[in-house]
């Protein structure tokens, strides 16, 4: 029997995150592929924790600097460990390196950490990103768990190419494996409401994820008031998980800004809305709001960084551009425009079906694991970069840990 153990950063929420949809995708992948799953979390389960259990995957509580975790794993004993994000591998990667050795370890960044954060202090300082911004602790540490690794898997075309040729990270330690989609069927589109159906604009996103928080307050102060004036009839409804006092601060009727806070049912709300509007000023990896308005027909206009490696360059379906004015005008055009608006719907059909197929990047993962589980010993010999961190975090992490857990009794 085919094991394999997800050690989470947090429990999965599909129903807040993209990265909670995107952990379901690699499980259900798996699943397909007869692989028996355990989903080991040290992290606390919230209301909108998804129930894995009617999915027949076992679920366990573990503790961070513990060596109960030593025992659970040797007890397990799985063919393969699947790291949530590299703080997850940090933590742990060097007790599965020393009580199951031969277990490939898998690495899923979900987006490159690194690369967010030095965007993030780049439009904090009104700069570009520029290498010397990149050259931080920060990447040091994601890059040394990339190469501590047998595999990575890597969410953008983006970051692929940034990881092999800015930093030279070899092809064979990384996988590209995007948001594994259906393909869709354009009379499904034909069953959602119509143009004429549908009213408003939307955005959605987890509230605690800054790049979303960030969009929402651009998108109130640079371009809802430039739209408003247009359409005074228009409403902006703002959705997603985690909203504070200080999200819902932004609430105002007056102005048609209305914060909604947690949405029930994403679908329900995209298919009823006429346009999405994502100015993510920063960020990094897909972007999971944009990928579900072109699944249920809604056109949207977004930044460069919004649409970073989503299109392989086919048309987008509505807009993109970072200036104000122009997000606003596009956005107004594409709300009172039903042939431009339909145009863009198709569009977004086009780019589920050619960018994310779930059927060809699937098939490519699981045989990239199976040769990897077959040569384990010898695509090790080719990473000995990783065997020296490898060698650095059992003599250094490994101690911190136990005299962590010492101090902790």
């Amino acid at each position: 029997m085919k094991k394999l153990l997800i050690i989470g950063f947090v429990w999965p929420e599909p129903t807040s995150t993209a990265a909670g949809t995107r952990m379901l995708q690699l499980i259900e992948v798996f699943q397909l592929n007869n692989y028996k799953i355990t989903f080991a979390s040290a992290a606390a389960k919230t209301d909108n924790s998804y129930n894995l259990e009617k999915f027949n995957i076992q679920t366990t509580e573990i503790q961070l600097n513990n060596s109960s975790f030593d025992s659970f794993i040797l007890e397990l004993d799985p063919t393969i460990v699947l790291f949530d994000r590299f703080l997850i591998e940090e933590q742990f990667g060097w007790r599965i390196a020393e009580n199951c050795p031969n277990a490939l370890r898998i690495l899923d960044t979900e987006d490159l950490h690194f690369l967010r954060n030095a965007r993030q202090i780049a439009h904090k300082n009104n700069a570009e990103v520029s290498l010397d911004l990149l050259m931080n602790d920060l990447t040091k540490r994601e890059l040394a768990s990339i190469y501590r690794c047998d595999l990575t898997l890597i969410i953008s075309k983006y970051e692929m190419k940034l990881l092999t040729n800015i930093f030279k990270v070899d092809k064979s330690l990384l996988q590209y494996v995007p948001f594994l989609l259906e393909s869709l069927n354009v009379n499904l589109l034909n069953s959602y409401p119509t143009f004429q159906d549908r009213n408003h604009f939307m955005t959605i996103g987890n509230f605690r994820h800054e790049p979303n928080w960030n969009a929402v307050i651009y998108l109130k102060t640079n371009i809802w008031p430039l739209i408003k004036r247009k359409l005074p009839d228009a409403k902006m409804l703002v959705y997603g998980a985690y909203a504070t006092e200080k999200v819902y601060q932004l609430h105002n009727e007056k102005e048609g800004f209305l914060i909604k806070g947690w949405a029930e049912s994403s679908k329900e709300i995209f298919k009823n809305s006429k346009i999405c509007l994502a100015p993510l000023q920063f960020g990094a990896g897909l972007k999971g709001k944009l990928v579900d308005a072109m699944q249920y027909g809604t056109p949207s206009i977004t930044s460069t960084i919004g649409a970073e490696a989503m299109h392989s360059k086919l048309p987008w379906n509505g807009c993109i551009t970072n200036e104000p004015k122009e997000f606003a005008l596009n956005a107004i055009e594409l709300y009172t425009n039903e042939k431009l608006w339909l145009k863009a719907q198709q569009n977004g059909v086009e780019i589920i079906n050619r960018c994310f197929s779930k059927e060809k990047f699937s098939k490519k993962l699981i045989k990239k694991i199976e040769f990897l589980i077959k040569n384990t010993f010898e695509h090790r010999l080719n990473n000995f970069t990783g065997a020296i961190l490898m060698h650095h975090t059992l003599k250094s992490t490994k101690y911190m840990a136990k005299w962590i857990e010492e101090k902790n009794k």
